[in-house]
């Protein structure tokens, strides 16, 4: 009996919270109009792709067919998507690619913010020195990379062979087995200084008075870490490997400059894969699938980034 006047009770706040909603939106209905030039470039370089992408993925697109001409073939493109070979294994590889990016960014981001987090000499030359990687152009970095990488002319393959550590060389990102790594490697190193941002700001919302107090009681620094350190920062860290996860699933400019998915799709992410069948092969249709699970993916990862960041908001409110 309780639980059925409680339902009633909210369907009766709900019913009385609508009125007042439309009220106020009419009252202040003025308001609305200085916002209506961004909701309307919204609906044009937002919505309207969106909705483009959505309603292309029921068509094939062959490519010596004009895109006005194209086939309706319903959920054919899902299905092929589903069931063939490469998908699964992109997927596989976006999978290895976001999870060790992101979690090997997080660590070793977290790892030099706590190193810089003590006062020392040089600690803001060295913060500003491991800043470099995140700052410089993608571009850029993917072709120095490329060139260290490089099996004839790399610096690293050189330094190999004169410390006898190879006979030759190695291939870095012409073999199917170390492609793949290697490109996780250089993301790492492009990552990991905003990880050590996040984390450092992060460091700096600990009240000292609970370490100094925990350090009285005899706590030693992994214990003061764990049972104070590590706390404050759990809102932070969720949001920053948050981050890291949706900048890694779109992350497109290092895989498709030193490799561009090969070699044999070794090193194809999802994003990758997608421009090379809508730029490369003229199949639309399918880019436009692969789209749209890449969109339900990172909007699922985007609705537990706001979660993350409403439960924060609630927690200062609170405090």
């Amino acid at each position: 009996m309780t639980i059925v006047s409680g339902k009633a009770e909210a369907r009766r706040r709900l019913q009385s919270a609508r009125p007042d909603v439309l009220r106020k939106m009419w009252e202040h209905r003025a308001d609305y109009a200085y916002v209506l030039p961004a909701i309307a470039v919204m609906l044009v370089v937002i919505a309207y792709p969106i909705y483009y992408t959505i309603e292309l993925s029921f068509f094939n697109t062959p490519p010596g067919l004009q895109l006005r001409d194209k086939i309706f073939v319903g959920l054919n493109n899902y299905t092929a998507i589903l069931t063939s070979p490469v998908f699964w294994q992109v997927t596989l590889n976006t999978l290895i690619w976001t999870a060790a990016s992101t979690f090997i960014s997080f660590v070793l981001g977290f790892a030099a913010a706590l190193a810089l987090h003590r006062d020392f000499f040089g600690r803001g030359a060295l913060r500003a020195i491991l800043i470099i990687p995140w700052v410089i152009s993608a571009v850029a970095a993917s072709y120095i990379w490329k060139w260290i990488y490089h099996s004839d002319f790399g610096i690293i393959g050189a330094v190999l062979v004169e410390l006898g550590w190879a006979s030759r060389p190695p291939n870095f990102i012409d073999s199917v087995s170390t492609v793949l790594p290697s490109l996780i490697v250089v993301n790492i190193w492009r990552e990991f200084p905003f990880a050590m941002i996040m984390m450092t700001a992060g460091l700096q919302t600990v009240p000292e008075q609970l370490l100094r107090a925990a350090k009285v009681d005899g706590a030693n620094a992994w214990q003061r870490f764990w049972h104070v350190t590590f706390p404050h920062l759990r809102n932070v860290s969720t949001v920053t490997i948050l981050l890291l996860a949706v900048a890694n699933f779109n992350s497109f400019i290092i895989p498709w400059i030193m490799t561009g998915g090969g070699p044999s799709n070794a090193s194809h992410i999802w994003i990758t894969h997608i421009y090379e069948l809508a730029f490369g092969r003229q199949r639309w249709g399918v880019a436009s699938a692969y789209s749209v699970l890449l969109f339900i993916i990172l909007m699922t990862l985007g609705y537990f980034y706001v979660r993350a960041l409403s439960g924060n908001e609630r927690k200062d409110g609170d405090a």
